[in-house]
């Protein structure tokens, strides 16, 4: 298991980090975004790295939170005013997606 995190793994936590409180991203989201890999390996990097990001904002491609830590995560969506689906174990992927073109003043904001 590395230590450190690669490029690769760098360029998935920069991303993760940009992502506005009450919006997600899709693991695989955020693959098309750095250009390379696939929502496994970003699953990979955020087991290994994710702690220090707000790792509750990249979700499965049907809203649902990371395995293993829904009752945080979704206690992190409640505080952050994230959409939820009506079951209220989801997100909204229609509400609640974010891309980076939607930042405010361009992507070095």
């Amino acid at each position: 298991m590395p230590s450190e995190p690669d490029e690769y793994a760098e360029l998935v936590l920069d991303t993760v980090e940009r992502i506005p409180p009450g919006r997600v991203l899709a693991y695989g989201d955020i693959a098309e975004l750095v250009g390379q890999g696939g929502p496994r390996q970003v699953g990979r990097v955020m087991s290994l790295f994710g702690g220090g990001v707000p790792w509750w904002r990249v979700v499965r491609a049907d809203g649902g939170p990371p395995s293993g830590h829904e009752v945080r995560a979704l206690e992190e969506y409640r505080v952050e005013g994230t959409p939820l689906r009506p079951d209220g174990r989801r997100v909204d992927m229609r509400r609640a997606r974010w891309w980076p073109d939607e930042e405010p003043g361009g992507p070095s904001e």
